[in-house]
């Protein structure tokens, strides 16, 4: 399966870039959704982060009536049985990882380059970044889950082992359930992996409190002496 070339939006810094924040959009919506997140969290000049939106592809979505709209994959359902689109996921994850690939050509280290997404972006960051054969700064994912996760136990690879993981959910998110990202927090927890997991009166958003927390986590993660 040959991944979609994706179109991005991107924020450059005042300063060359040396670090790279990758962050795929919700269902629906494209790359412009985040862009008003780099003002937001007001970062320092270092790190140099350059920004990196994409457009997911067209396709139809089911549980939007067949309707075709930018999505990473189609959606048959929101519980923990519903039917999943393998084939959407991971040809959605073959595109992700060329845009690592694109900033390791770009000169940023892969431990400099944070995968983030929110909702179905989330889940993408996710997949691709416990996936990624080279150790990351972090992943991001917000108001998501963990897709396929029954298949991560054999796909997960040692090099993202001990990855920064920032999740974070509204307690009134009437899109995905809470009860989704609390079964991703835990099954990540139970294999190890270093998870900040944040909660918010909000729903299916994000709130000022999260964008502190975010900027928090990001200044952590990639440190402006690396």
């Amino acid at each position: 399966m040959t991944a979609p070339r994706l179109g991005t939006v991107e924020v450059e810094p005042e300063l060359g870039a040396d670090a790279a924040v990758i962050l795929m959009h919700g269902l629906g919506a494209d790359g412009h959704d985040f862009e008003s997140l780099v003002h937001e969290l007001r970062l320092p000049k270092s790190p140099a982060i350059r920004w990196v939106f994409p457009h997911a592809p067209h396709r139809a979505v089911t549980i939007n009536a067949g309707f075709r709209m930018r999505a990473w994959y189609d959606i048959r359902g929101l519980d923990r049985h519903a039917a999943q689109d393998e084939a959407g996921i991971r040809e959605s994850a073959e595109a992700v990882r060329a845009l690592v690939q694109r900033e390791r050509e770009r000169r940023i280290a892969a431990h400099r380059i944070v995968l983030a997404g929110f909702s179905q972006g989330g889940a993408m960051a996710l997949f691709a970044g416990l996936r990624q054969p080279e150790r990351l700064a972090g992943i991001l994912a917000l108001s998501s889950y963990l897709p396929l996760s029954s298949t991560l136990a054999v796909e997960a690879h040692p090099a993202n082992a001990s990855v920064p993981i920032f999740m974070a959910h509204g307690t009134l998110d009437p899109v995905v359930p809470m009860a989704l990202g609390e079964a991703s927090r835990d099954l990540l927890r139970s294999r190890g992996y270093d998870l900040d997991w944040h909660t918010y009166p909000m729903p299916h958003s994000v709130s000022g409190e999260e964008v502190t927390d975010i900027r928090n986590w990001l200044l952590r993660v990639l440190p402006a002496d690396s």
